[in-house]
């Protein structure tokens, strides 16, 4: 297995951070960011990835982040775009303001950040770039415009990132998992141990990264095999 040089956005907690243990344990290098500085530093030290405080929303926090990446670990093989979060409420009742800034990252701040990474994929013709959606994104809901919309969007974007970007020998996916146990929008575990969890989420994304190159997946969704039965 060759090793990967990975750079995950959102990853002070939940399925990024549950990335950044299970690639480091793999033997991958990481460089990783998040907003909670505590968070960020104990899971930097935790794993020996290199942790970094930034906001994919802000473009010189992108660029420090690939710069950063590119003088610690030598360059970047994959990136992970994982930090997002959502808002929801019922049309008519809709802040348009709070939908616009969760879009800044959900949307525009993947977007910011892996057209910084992307030239220098191209110039080492070789790389992955994994976009995390979900299954809000493949299918409505009630007080879903906002964060499915964002979500829908993040699918869209990735296919177009596809055609793009396979002649170059990058691949690029999208990753869409159903409802995980984490503090994801404020909500604690779930305690159905037969939901999906962070660790299996992380699990899907390695699988794919260790792929042989010529294999792609363009988009996978992630659901509990029986998430409705009580133990």
């Amino acid at each position: 297995m060759r090793q990967r040089r990975l750079v995950v956005t959102g990853a002070s907690q939940g399925i990024g951070a549950a990335l950044v243990e299970q690639a480091r344990a793999t033997g991958h290098q990481v460089t990783f960011t998040g907003r909670d500085q505590a968070r960020v530093e104990a899971l930097a030290v935790k794993t020996g990835a290199h942790g970094l405080v930034a906001d994919v929303t802000n473009g010189d926090d992108n660029q420090r982040t690939v710069d950063t990446a590119v003088a610690r670990m030598g360059g970047i093989d994959v990136l992970v775009n994982n930090a997002g979060y959502a808002y929801r409420a019922e049309i008519g009742a809709l802040d348009v303001a709070a939908m616009r800034t969760m879009f800044e990252t959900n949307v525009f701040g993947l977007v910011d950040i892996t057209n910084r990474v992307v030239p220098l994929l191209k110039a080492q013709a070789f790389g992955d770039i994994v976009n995390i959606a979900s299954t809000s994104g493949m299918k409505g809901a009630p007080t879903g415009t906002a964060y499915s919309g964002s979500k829908w969007a993040v699918r869209g974007i990735t296919q177009c990132w596809q055609a793009e970007l396979r002649p170059f020998n990058i691949r690029v996916g999208c990753i869409c998992p159903s409802e995980v146990q984490t503090n994801f929008g404020g909500r604690s575990g779930r305690n159905n141990p037969n939901k999906l969890y962070a660790d299996d989420i992380a699990a899907t994304i390695l699988a794919g990264v260790h792929l042989p190159q010529r294999v792609l997946w363009t988009e996978l969704a992630v659901f509990a095999t029986n998430p409705w039965k009580e133990d």
